[in-house]
């Protein structure tokens, strides 16, 4: 076996785990991650995923990090198809909502918002990090709305996200609760009444 086709196993591997231990994370979060159970579960030593994970914490970060590249890759990425401006932004929202069906078990985001707001330490941060890059994703798509005059110029970016964010997170609250459809009805209601009070002024 030749170094790349090494390497190309290597990473293959470690994917296969990333893969099991995000499946994991969605229903126990990133606490529910155990070294011993995952190796179990991908037909592993414990040896094997260290080699791959020199710590829980380094696995952890792997599959916050998954979990992050998934989310961009649900709501972000297909959104940037629409034209800039308001269209953009409700294509966002609309795949925002609809990502509470592709997170089975839960969203490893929400979980670690919980489990670490009040533990300071390398998975807060990473954490941090992960809704400081969405949120400005978000803040840009207003920006681009105001300058298409779609929204008001004396819109807040960083406010209106800031709404934003609740909207979604309450859609996703009452989507485990009660139903995927109920939820996402009111929650575009909420979210047209939000867009016309940052509308242009007359």
């Amino acid at each position: 076996m030749n170094a790349l086709t090494a390497t190309s196993k290597g990473a293959a591997t470690r994917e296969a785990i990333i893969e099991r231990a995000y499946g994991i994370a969605c229903s126990a979060g990133l606490e529910g991650l155990s070294i011993g159970p995952l190796a179990q579960a991908v037909g592993m030593s414990k040896s094997g995923v260290f080699a791959h994970f020199g710590s829980r914490e380094d696995l952890q970060l792997a599959v916050l990090d998954a979990a992050g590249d998934r989310f961009i890759a649900h709501v972000l990425r297909p959104a940037l198809k629409h034209p800039r401006g308001l269209p953009r932004l409700l294509a966002i929202m609309d795949a925002w909502f609809d990502w509470d069906r592709h997170t089975e078990g839960g969203c490893v985001l929400l979980s670690a918002a919980s489990e670490y707001d009040d533990r300071p330490g390398t998975l807060r941060d990473r954490l941090i990090e992960h809704e400081q890059r969405w949120r400005q994703e978000i803040g840009r798509a207003i920006g681009l709305s105001v300058e298409t005059g779609e929204l008001a110029r004396d819109t807040d970016p960083d406010q209106m996200a800031f709404e934003l964010y609740g909207i979604a997170l309450l859609v996703h609250h009452d989507a485990g609760l009660f139903s995927f459809d109920r939820a996402a009805d009111r929650g575009r209601r909420a979210l047209e009444r939000l867009i016309r009070s940052y509308a242009p002024h007359p």
